[in-house]
């Protein structure tokens, strides 16, 4: 069987992995900072936290921001459960938007949505390929959008508009516009979950790129405390001789990533563009070739004059299909043992947010998009052979 998604692991992470074990260091320290100065330097942000994850870095960002009861935070219907979780779980509204061909929210819908209860957008780079960013955050610095903003404490006074908040779990390494993901919008959230192009088994990452007169340093050194229980001094911080005493300010959160996690992370970073960025476009460009003469198949976007992709989910679809007929597609290509996926179930699908109203029948590109879409296998271990086998295997189910 050919696997959807294995992670990359070989023997330089396993060396690292246990010269953390054997350092006595395991828990937040020198390797997660230094992972984290990595991300700045690739990202071209100011700062960089590494979190537990991509969810926990969402909705520690909504919290510091102030969401609460009340409040709307604008979410693509088409994205995973986390997205629009975390902005539950703060009591706040999501506020669903239909998606484009492209499978990205679009600037028309987001400016329709938006109410003077809307506090935070919610971009998603699905399958990779950043949103239209400078268009997002044009629409919030329209004076007809600050005007009607309403702030509800101190960080949304100096902020004075709608926070745009990338949630960019699918896009590191993508480009637009000769920027990388991670410095397009306010506050860009990564993840490095099994399944993602740069694993760090669990984490994530949150980049702070906030306007003055946010103060990067200070933000990153609040955040440090608010995902560490609030408590003034960290691990290794408190390991300086006679530094042992702490205070906790407020009561926080524990999200913070291991020096286990960042072991990972920094052996891949290095290599990320020369090694892991490489193999997944060459395996995306032989899918493109097999596919896109074949009036069977509609291939996806993965790059434009403005964007680049970081190839993280090739989202084929099938032109004349329904959502039975591409379920039994997806059948017969595991029956020929070949593991594919589809990226997403949309969120006006799911039990949880059915039960709060949402219908699927209020989005329906979203729903197209969705009912056509099977994810095929792009990791850096697939061989050639293996890329042939998987286009053999659509091609195959698709003949009847």
């Amino acid at each position: 069987m050919i696997p959807f998604s294995p992670p990359h692991i070989d023997e330089k992470i396993i060396e690292e992995v246990v010269a953390a074990l054997k350092s006595g260091w395991i828990t937040t320290g020198p390797r997660t900072k230094a992972f984290e100065q990595k991300l700045v330097g690739y990202c071209g942000v100011p700062r960089v936290l590494c979190v537990s994850s991509a969810s926990a870095g969402l909705e520690l960002m909504l919290r510091w921001f102030g969401i609460g009861p009340g409040d709307e935070v604008i979410v693509p219907a088409y994205t995973y459960t986390a997205t629009a979780e975390v902005v539950l779980h703060c009591g706040a509204k999501p506020v669903m938007v239909d998606v484009g061909e492209n499978f990205l929210i679009t600037t028309d819908n987001i400016r329709k949505a938006i109410t003077p209860s809307t506090k935070v957008i919610i971009p998603v780079d699905i399958a990779g390929l950043p949103c239209d960013y400078d268009d997002i955050n044009r629409l919030v610095n329209e004076p007809s959008m600050r005007q009607q903003f309403r702030p509800a404490n101190e960080v949304q006074r100096q902020l004075g508009r709608i926070l745009v908040m990338s949630d960019a779990a699918h896009s590191l390494g993508g480009w637009y516009k000769g920027r990388r993901t991670g410095a397009l919008t306010d506050i860009t959230v990564f993840s490095f979950h099994a399944v993602k192009n740069l694993t760090t088994a669990e984490g994530g990452a949150i980049c702070l790129n906030l306007p003055e007169p946010f103060d990067a340093e200070a933000l990153y050194r609040e955040l440090c405390t608010f995902s560490l229980h609030g408590q003034s001094k960290d691990a290794l911080a408190k390991t300086k001789p006679g530094n042992w005493r702490y205070d906790v300010t407020y009561a926080g959160y524990k999200c913070n990533m291991t020096d286990m996690a960042a072991a990972i992370g920094l052996i891949e970073i290095d290599r990320y563009d020369s090694l892991i960025l490489q193999r997944r476009r060459q395996i995306f460009e032989a899918y493109t070739q097999a596919f896109k003469d074949d009036d069977r198949f509609q291939i996806p976007e993965f790059e434009t004059l403005d964007k680049t992709s970081s190839f993280h989910v090739y989202a084929l679809r099938l032109r004349h299909a329904d959502e039975a007929r591409r379920d039994a597609v997806i059948q017969r290509i595991f029956d020929q043992e070949v593991s594919v996926n589809v990226h997403f179930i949309p969120l006006p699908m799911l039990t949880c947010y059915k039960k709060l109203g949402y219908d699927i029948r209020n989005y329906p590109v979203t729903y197209d998009n969705y009912s056509r879409e099977i994810s095929l296998p792009v990791y850096y271990d697939l061989t050639d052979e293996q890329v042939e086998l998987v286009i053999e295997a659509v091609k195959k189910a698709t003949e009847k």
